[in-house]
């Protein structure tokens, strides 16, 4: 809780939600609250979702996942009814009942957060959702159709229409690399690997997360996906274009990311907390058909639900509910249906980033509104705003605020008339 900028009792309270990690690092990485807070006066609270972080019931983290019965109440509607429960506490506590409550997230975080607006619209007046894919669940239209690798094969073909065909062509010229006598081994002195490749699926997954993450975090001033598209078409090109060419290329663009390290691609590996909990998310509930089909960059590898439930079945003896996020929360219909039952949202997105393709990207209402950029990337709104921030970002964030603010108005107006009567 920051009490800096707050005006007391009767002041707003922003609070931000927590998502699959630790809140430690969103004080710092988070910048929205702290920004717009002394616009409003407002109390800052951020609260941490349960299982993570700090925030373990039952003893350990450990203990707690290697039994199914307390296992089963790691889940989004219970991480809701904490949040419901504290800012309730928080309000008796420092005498604030008629504080008006805007809850604050960032992709899960943000689905979070227009869920809680819907769920407990007697807590929170309003709720900014940033990059929440609400509408990536149980057959909904992604737009684009392909969803997230789609999102993403696009972000690398308007950087450079070469860098992209030649990721197009690589994952070929992997396969055929790694089935030659000694290809594995060529392979992984070529990509300076950390150890050597068992096979070729390490380093193609390597660069499938690397692709991602560079279009999904594609915000200035860096701009990765320019970065890693510089390092390919830069490098030594030869009129060949034969198999090493294309190979040099690839890791050239590894390298331009990555910078120079002394091994890439499968270093010694742990399993974060986001690793662990997210896993098991996946698999009860967050079941989130990600695939990518053949108009992408990538391998067509589109999202098996079979082998998806089987790998949950192995690893924690569920089946996953691909339907529940839909039946608790809604997600069918959403315009029909909410433009008369929901309001006070934001569903902010920037269009360069893949999880754009499951965000509500038009309005719904007056006062369930989309504020997207084209340039944008994921969570970009609520970072902390900088001097050197593109005017388009600027003007997202001044959207942002003017809502807010007039939800504000319309609430404090509403209590002077309730209380006058």
């Amino acid at each position: 809780m920051n009490f800096q900028y707050w005006g007391g009792p009767n002041a707003p309270i922003l609070a931000y939600l927590g998502a699959e990690s630790s809140i430690d690092s969103d004080l710092t990485v988070i910048g929205f609250l702290n920004d717009t807070a002394p616009r409003f006066k407002a109390l800052q609270v951020f609260i941490e979702h349960r299982y993570y972080g700090q925030s373990i019931p039952f003893g350990s983290r450990e203990e707690v996942m290697k039994n199914a019965s307390t296992r089963g109440y790691f889940s989004s509607a219970q991480a809701i009814a904490d949040y419901a429960q504290i800012l309730l506490h928080i309000k008796k506590e420092w005498h604030a009942q008629h504080s008006p409550v805007i809850v604050i997230g960032g992709s899960y975080g943000g689905m979070l957060a227009s869920w809680f607006r819907l769920k407990y619209p007697h807590i929170a007046i309003g709720a900014l959702a940033s990059s929440a894919p609400i509408l990536y669940f149980d057959n909904i239209t992604l737009a684009p159709p392909g969803g997230y690798y789609s999102v993403v094969t696009k972000d690398f073909k308007e950087a450079s229409e070469t860098c992209y065909q030649t990721i197009r062509n690589s994952w070929s010229v992997i396969d055929d690399v790694a089935s030659q006598p000694h290809g594995l081994a060529n392979l992984s002195r070529k990509f300076k690997t950390c150890k050597p490749l068992a096979k070729a699926s390490e380093l193609k997954n390597y660069l499938n997360d690397l692709y991602s993450a560079a279009a999904q975090y594609n915000q200035p001033p860096e701009y990765p996906v320019t970065v890693i598209c510089g390092g390919i078409d830069e490098a030594a090109n030869s009129s060949s274009g034969n198999e090493d060419d294309i190979l040099n290329k690839i890791f050239a663009g590894v390298v331009a990311y990555e910078g120079n390290e002394s091994c890439y691609v499968n270093p010694p590996s742990y399993l974060s907390e986001t690793d662990i909990g997210w896993r098991w998310q996946t698999c009860s509930e967050m079941v989130i058909p990600i695939g990518s089909g053949n108009d992408t960059m990538f391998p067509p590898s589109p999202f098996d639900l079979s082998s998806f439930e089987s790998e949950c079945k192995r690893k924690y003896g569920v089946t996953p509910r691909p339907h529940w996020i839909t039946s608790y929360y809604g997600g069918h219909d959403i315009r029909f249906i909410l433009q008369r039952f929901g309001s006070n949202i934001i569903f902010s997105n920037g269009l360069r980033d893949p999880y754009s393709s499951g965000g509500v990207l038009e309005n719904i209402s007056k006062s369930i509104v989309a504020v997207k950029t084209k340039n944008g990337s994921h969570c970009l709104d609520i970072l902390p705003a900088s001097k050197t921030d593109p005017q388009w970002l600027v003007e997202q964030r001044a959207t942002e605020v003017k809502i807010i603010k007039q939800w504000l108005a319309n609430y404090f107006a509403d209590l002077r008339a309730l209380i006058k009567h």
